[in-house]
């Protein structure tokens, strides 16, 4: 019988705000994180805004600014939603079994900030002059190797770049990681700063973003038939998951139980989406097939509540029509009219970050719906936040090479 996996730790670094409450209050009033560049000279891009971060890298309570500066900006992020997870957990890693928590943090891209500092260097100035602490800063896993560092963790210690599911992968496979008994705590999530001159020309170059410099705050709008393109943005998401016994026995609040997780591949293109979402309905049918057989059951009655979409005209559809083969939802919970209840509280497109915080018996809206596309014809929480009981939730990530991942969470209830 596999163990049983709660959620007892939330940390956000966001354009939004820092920290969890103040990021979700302003998610659920409708508020865009997007606004102007300001981290570099835009002037000849024709993107010129995103979700950046209010971020100096001098907060306190992470790391020395020291250390601080021998850490890329996305292992800065990982670091202080670590930092802030492991503080609303409760948990002290001092008092725990080092070989029993583990680290499993994701990026999509990782060190991009470095490499292309650290070529310019080697470009204008010569070899010597490029750092010694350019590997260890752009690499993937410096994320989880220096959050392992500070709590002093010496379990699984791994991490996954599989673009926007790098995240959800991450929490995949550290709750498997604890279900099969190999560890008792895991911090996992996924951290992206992939806003830098080459990482913005390369996606607006794709035409993957949104060229609507006239109106940035309105730019981000996934299901909407105006919609052009995704916004790009940094951030990171941390949880803190334990084996629910281990979290009883130390009295730790626990936000959720995370249920079951399902991966795929779409075995296509690099960048598309499989059209008719098969690849997606396979991760969604085997996150509740991977449940625990007493929570199976449940989850076969229920219905998802989040969706990934990356606000692209190609992309949505395929994200959609993901939902209608899922097979395990019952049909009767399947789509039949375009405002059905089954697909309540869809979310927007994430890169290799996570949004952590959906136990709060609020469903956010999806911003800047105006005018919904009919070929996406489900229930998107338009543009007002709802109230809403929330027993089941699943999170879709769709990454670029074909990766899919889905997580399954519901309401702990004992």
């Amino acid at each position: 019988m596999k163990r049983r996996v709660v959620v007892t730790g939330l940390g956000v670094v966001t354009s939004l705000g820092r920290k969890v409450d103040t990021f979700w209050e302003r998610v659920v009033r409708g508020e865009s994180g997007v606004g102007p560049i300001t981290l570099f000279d835009v002037s000849g891009y024709r993107v010129q805004f995103a979700g950046e971060v209010p971020w100096k890298g001098e907060e306190e309570g992470i790391a020395s600014s020291k250390e601080l500066r021998r850490l890329d900006r996305f292992t800065q992020f990982a670091l202080a939603s670590a930092t802030d997870a492991v503080a609303d957990s409760g948990i002290d890693f001092a008092k725990e079994d080092p070989f029993r928590c583990g680290v499993v943090i994701g990026s999509g891209i990782g060190g991009l900030a470095e490499f292309e500092s650290q070529h310019e260097r080697l470009l204008t100035k010569g070899i010597d002059k490029v750092s010694p602490f350019t590997i260890p800063k752009l690499m993937v896993n410096s994320a989880s190797g220096h959050v392992s560092s500070k709590y002093g963790i010496k379990g699984p210690n791994t991490a996954v770049a599989t673009a926007c599911a790098s995240a959800a992968n991450s929490m995949g496979e550290a709750l498997r990681t604890i279900q099969y008994g190999d560890a008792d705590v895991m911090v996992t999530g996924g951290s992206e700063a992939a806003l830098t001159p080459m990482g913005l020309a390369g996606f607006q170059n794709m035409r993957a973003l949104s060229f609507r410099s006239d109106a940035p705050q309105q730019a981000s709008r996934p299901f909407d038939a105006d919609r052009d393109g995704f916004v790009l943005a940094e951030g990171a998401g941390v949880v803190v998951i334990e084996e629910l016994e281990h979290a009883r026995a130390r009295g730790a609040r626990i936000y959720a139980e995370l249920l079951g997780y399902g991966a795929s591949g779409d075995a296509g293109h690099i960048t598309q989406p499989d059209e008719h979402g098969t690849g997606a309905a396979r991760a969604m049918s085997m996150a509740p097939a991977g449940c625990r057989s007493v929570s199976a059951g449940r989850a076969l009655r229920q219905r998802p509540r989040h969706k990934h979409s990356a606000g692209r005209q190609s992309r949505d559809g395929g994200d959609q029509e993901s939902l209608r083969p899922a097979c395990p939802f019952p049909r009767r919970f399947q789509h039949q009219e375009p405002t059905g209840p089954h697909a309540g509280g869809i979310r927007r497109h994430r890169d290799g970050g996570l949004c952590p915080h959906d136990h709060s018996g609020v469903i956010s809206p999806t911003i800047n719906l105006e005018n919904p596309d009919p070929e996406c014809d489900l229930d998107y929480t338009p543009n007002q936040a709802r109230e809403a009981t929330v027993d089941l939730a699943m999170s879709n990530s769709f990454g670029f090479g074909g990766h899919n991942a889905s997580l399954l969470l519901g309401r702990f209830t004992g």
